[in-house]
């Protein structure tokens, strides 16, 4: 429990019981949840609480938002000393078309992409599809 009360301290995010388990949660996660996932994994929690905890992580740079092109917003932690930044933290992710499992893939950075003058890039997302392999097997 000290391990993860430094982790959101040293975000300048207030340990709350509430942020704890869910850092906890996806700290023994391999893959990316949603906020849907995460409410189901709780008994008897509120949405907004999930949602409020979420946009607080992701904000203070614990997790990252991922757009796999399933209409459902993923979330996984970000790596240690990540900062969220284009030019240099973000890594493509993988996406299993057969379990539905998107997998970040924090060794392959997504390359830069050089923006015309005048143009402000603000997200970028690359996602790799096919099958992962648990279902090749």
């Amino acid at each position: 429990m000290i391990i993860l009360e430094e982790i959101l301290k040293n975000n300048n995010v207030r340990p709350t019981a509430m942020r704890t388990l869910v850092l906890q949660y996806l700290l023994n996660k391999d893959i990316t949840v949603s906020l849907t996932d995460i409410e189901n994994y709780f008994d008897n929690v509120e949405r907004t609480t999930v949602y409020r905890t979420i946009k607080t992580f992701v904000n203070q740079g614990i997790v990252h938002k991922i757009d796999d092109g399933t209409g459902v917003t993923k979330f996984a932690l970000c790596e240690e000393n990540c900062h969220c930044e284009i030019e240099k933290d973000l890594h493509v992710h993988f996406h299993c078309n057969k379990c539905k499992q998107t997998i970040c893939l924090p060794k392959n950075k997504i390359p830069l992409v050089e923006i015309p003058n005048n143009f402000v890039a603000e997200e970028i997302n690359l996602v790799v599809k096919g099958i992962c392999d648990k279902c090749n097997n």
